[in-house]
């Protein structure tokens, strides 16, 4: 029997040893661990690639987000208590970084058809308090950002996008991070730009935030022993910003292989009870994830799994029902927990090899409810 995993991160990183053993040497021989030359070249290139004219790299995604919305207060921008609309079925870290800045988050139900903000409960749910926006790029598709960024003129309020998982997602030649105000990014290993460790980075257009930013990730100073704002230590060290500069090199490669398989998906399966995802405009999604629906989502699990095939739930409990939120346990957002019950998401790694991919098909294929 075949042996399938979800996803092959050594595989993945081992077709750039050479390139990646280069560059840690380098780090390593240069004496230089923190805020070096190799931080400054991958900032330049992402923001080169995003088509944006700043990234500030930090420690991690969330923090990309948490310490976006603690600048935007620094800047007078955001007090406590306002409130960020954000989706209901997203992944926890959003609403983490909400929530950690004393800000009020607006949950509001996804479009079923890409699992993305439905605009028309977001234009319902802007109210007084109502300060910002923060669109969730989920499973890697591009949301409808020229309509949020009209609701957002129109009402006043700030846009921050989760990119963590849609590196070089697109729009009109246009990609993720650089529609809103401000981009989160995150580079967590299994990430369609993963480093060796956590890291994440900032992008943005306004250099005011920027530099606040800049500050911020390093104790709040910009000069050494000085210190301009209450801030923390979330900087991207040298070793992931080297390794990151390797692999952002080949991205688009890697992006086209992901479609490539999610073609193969979405074309072979032919099982009535597997709802498979949506898509718009080819550039708009780089299949972070290719999630599927499933009345019978953990049959259909089980059964994989005795065919050999890993396959993961992204995410099985919503926000509002962790106990974390225990005070958010008795809201209703039935149409997301219905998708969280029923999500199931399906091996995408950029060397799974054709073979697995129309195994995989075929099995799914014959599963019967």
């Amino acid at each position: 029997m075949k042996k399938i995993n979800f996803l092959e991160l050594s595989l993945t990183n081992m077709k750039y040893y050479d390139e990646l053993m280069q560059s840690f040497e380098r780090v390593l021989k240069s004496g230089w661990y923190i805020l070096g030359n190799e931080l400054e070249l991958f900032e330049k290139n992402f923001s080169i690639y995003c088509g944006c004219k700043h990234t500030i790299g930090v420690a991690n995604g969330l923090d990309a987000l948490t310490l976006t919305f603690r600048a935007w207060k620094e800047m007078g921008k955001l007090k406590d208590g306002d409130e960020v609309i954000v989706p209901a079925n997203t992944y926890i870290a959003s609403i983490l970084a909400i929530t950690e800045n004393n800000l009020k988050p607006c949950l509001v139900e996804p479009d079923i058809n890409n699992y993305n903000l439905d605009l028309s409960k977001v234009r319902k749910a802007i109210g007084p308090k109502t300060k910002a926006i923060l669109p969730v790029h989920l499973y890697g598709q591009l949301c409808n950002m020229p309509e949020i960024l009209d609701i957002a003129a129109n009402h006043h309020l700030l846009v921050l996008e989760d990119c963590a998982q849609a590196h070089g997602a697109s729009l009109n030649s246009r990609k993720a991070g650089c529609w809103g105000d401000v981009g989160g990014f995150s580079f967590y290993p299994g990430k369609n730009l993963g480093a060796l460790g956590d890291a994440g980075a900032i992008t943005t257009n306004n250099d005011e935030i920027a530099s606040i930013l800049r500050a911020m990730r390093n104790y709040g100073s910009d000069i050494k022993y000085e210190n301009t704002y209450c801030g923390t230590n979330s900087r991207l060290d040298e070793i992931q910003a080297a390794l990151l500069n390797v692999k952002l090199k080949y991205l688009d490669i890697e992006t086209s292989r992901r479609r490539e398989i999610s073609k193969m998906y979405c074309e072979g399966i032919k099982n009535p009870a597997i709802i498979l995802p949506k898509v718009g405009e080819e550039e708009s999604h780089v299949w972070h994830l290719f999630v599927v629906q499933c009345e019978q989502r953990n049959k259909l699990q089980e059964y994989l799994a005795g065919c050999g095939i890993q396959t993961l739930i992204h995410y099985p409990i919503p926000p509002h029902k962790q106990k974390c939120y225990s005070e958010w346990n008795a809201l209703d957002y039935p149409l997301t927990e219905n998708i969280h019950k029923q999500i199931l998401s399906l091996p995408m790694d950029t060397v799974l090899a054709n073979e697995d991919v129309l195994y995989i098909i075929d099995k799914i294929n014959d599963f019967n409810i």
